[in-house]
């Protein structure tokens, strides 16, 4: 299942034109230590990943980096669990095939390129999905916020 989120990530596009800005994909802890560090070239895509904390189902939130903006791009959701669902005029509902579904076309900057995330115990356990590497953020610092962020020396327009 996680192999299909990636894949599907190479087939998505948001229009408009790259910025030739490398960037990083961080997670930093309230302490200001950086827990993850990943390297970006324009057009790179990521998920958080994480089980429901009532459910256990997977959900994915699914991001690029484009023209120096952290974008959300997709959300994949097995079921409408609490919290969870489509709101209607916020991307297209799709079958995934499998019982669940995706919503596409999102295409949501991330105020500021980041945000605030509380990380979940390892039953959750958060992790970010980069280039087939799979980072558990929950054995990182279950339990505590963190933000997770995009830092370019870009100026946001």
């Amino acid at each position: 299942m996680l192999a299909l989120f990636l894949l599907g990530l190479s087939m998505i596009s948001v229009p408009g034109r790259a910025v030739d800005v490398p960037a990083r994909l961080q997670v930093v802890s309230s302490s200001d230590t950086r827990l993850v560090d990943i390297p970006l070239q324009p057009g790179e895509r990521w998920c958080l990943v994480w089980n429901h904390s009532v459910t256990g189902i997977r959900v994915a939130d699914c991001y690029r980096y484009w023209q120096g903006k952290m974008v959300l791009e997709r959300s994949h959701q097995p079921d409408f669990a609490a919290g969870l669902g489509h709101i209607p005029g916020r991307g297209v509902q799709t079958s995934d095939g499998e019982g669940g579904y995706w919503i596409e076309h999102i295409d949501e900057p991330v105020p500021g390129n980041g945000y605030l995330l509380r990380v979940g115990s390892m039953a959750v356990n958060h992790r970010l999905c980069h280039a087939g590497n799979i980072i558990s953020l929950s054995a990182l610092a279950a339990g505590e916020p963190v933000t997770v962020r995009l830092q370019t020396n870009n100026p946001i327009p």
